[in-house]
């Protein structure tokens, strides 16, 4: 995939890091649920705080849990809050605290 720059080592470390609440539990599935806007930031948080990560390679850790929109928001409202920048270099998104 064009833009997304993580090793298989990061993508399963990143993978490891998103929590989400169990609805049902047996032998052959897990049931979760999708997260609501706050957990999504949190996670996103999580993420960042492992490495500075572009638009694309965030929502390819997070396909199937969260929509490239509901990405954008969180993101945007880190950015707001100050938690958040951009590189300007590389379009690559950091945690104020990493920066």
């Amino acid at each position: 995939m064009k833009n997304i720059e993580l090793s298989p080592e990061d993508v399963n470390e990143l993978s490891r890091r998103i929590r989400l609440r169990i609805i049902h539990e047996d032998n052959d599935i897990v049931l979760t649920s999708a997260p609501n806007d706050d957990q999504l930031v949190e996670i996103i948080k999580d993420l960042l705080s492992y490495k500075p990560m572009n638009l694309k390679e965030i929502h390819y850790i997070l396909s199937g849990i969260a929509s490239e929109d509901k990405i954008r928001k969180a993101l945007n409202t880190l950015i707001l809050r100050g938690e958040v920048h951009i590189n300007g270099d590389n379009g690559k998104y950091i945690l104020a605290s990493l920066r």
